[in-house]
């Protein structure tokens, strides 16, 4: 029988999410006899014509070209799945979404009349339908392994959908917010294993928003800290700045007085 292919595209991104692909090493090694990889040119220059069961996306699409090679994509791709804050989020260059994108081309570039590029930087799924979306910035490796052999047998992934907080308490980590740093944690999707808490940091956001959260609340409380609105917007406009919930709660701080 032959094996399931496997096809991974990158659009505007880091390589961060396809590098947790390939630092699945014995993993890895063991993923390529149940499944054949069609098409990745992070790993490989070879490549097969689609179309591919599964496909993982990595980046937004901030150009012309970018739009247009993801319907492409989408035609043949049986499974879609987003991986990472670019592709489900708009990344870090979703800031340019809240400022002039041809004035910011201005000072980036010395020729920005030869650019070609959208205003915004959007998540794939504003585009094309997705079928799943793994967040993080980057992915974890291990919810990545899952999700392919997930749709491999038939069965619909499962992430977690609890906090930050949770990892930390199962860590046994002091909490960080409670003792003055500013920490995301409470808010955030679980899958870094509370790394920065760990190491007495407080949460990024890396992962997102979690299932449902309380952003008012979660604002409140960092101003009774010292926050001053300004600096609300700057934590929740960064990996994840076009996630809904964070989108909406950095508006409403910047209309508040």
């Amino acid at each position: 029988m032959s094996r399931p292919t496997l096809a991974v595209y990158k659009f505007a991104s880091c390589d961060g999410c396809q590098l947790s692909l390939l630092d699945l090493e014995d993993e890895l090694l063991a993923l390529t006899e149940l499944v054949e990889i069609a098409d990745f040119k992070e790993a490989t220059s070879f490549e097969k014509p689609g179309p591919y069961d599964v496909v993982l996306i990595e980046g937004s699409v901030t150009t012309p070209h970018d739009r247009e090679r993801l319907h492409a994509i989408r035609k043949k791709a049986r499974t879609l799945v987003t991986i990472g804050a670019c592709a489900t989020a708009g990344g870090i260059q979703a800031l340019r979404n809240y400022r002039d994108a041809g004035e910011l081309a201005r000072y980036v570039y010395a020729h920005p009349e030869y650019l070609s590029t959208l205003d915004t930087s959007t998540p794939i799924a504003t585009h094309v339908s997705v079928d799943f979306e793994l967040r993080g910035c980057p992915v974890s490796k291990a919810q990545l392994l899952d999700v392919i052999l997930s749709l491999l047998h038939g069965r619909r992934p499962v992430t977690p959908a609890h906090s930050v907080c949770l990892d930390c308490k199962l860590r046994g980590n002091p909490c960080v917010l409670v003792t003055g740093t500013p920490c995301m944690g409470p808010v955030t999707h679980a899958g870094c294993d509370a790394l920065c808490p760990t190491y007495h940091r407080g949460c990024f956001g890396c992962f997102g928003p979690q299932e449902a959260p309380n952003l008012v609340s979660m604002s409140d409380v960092l101003r009774k800290r010292g926050a001053t609105n300004a600096d609300l917007v700057r934590l929740y406009r960064t990996f994840n700045a076009e996630a809904p919930p964070f989108a909406e709660a950095a508006r409403r701080l910047e209309e508040k007085p």
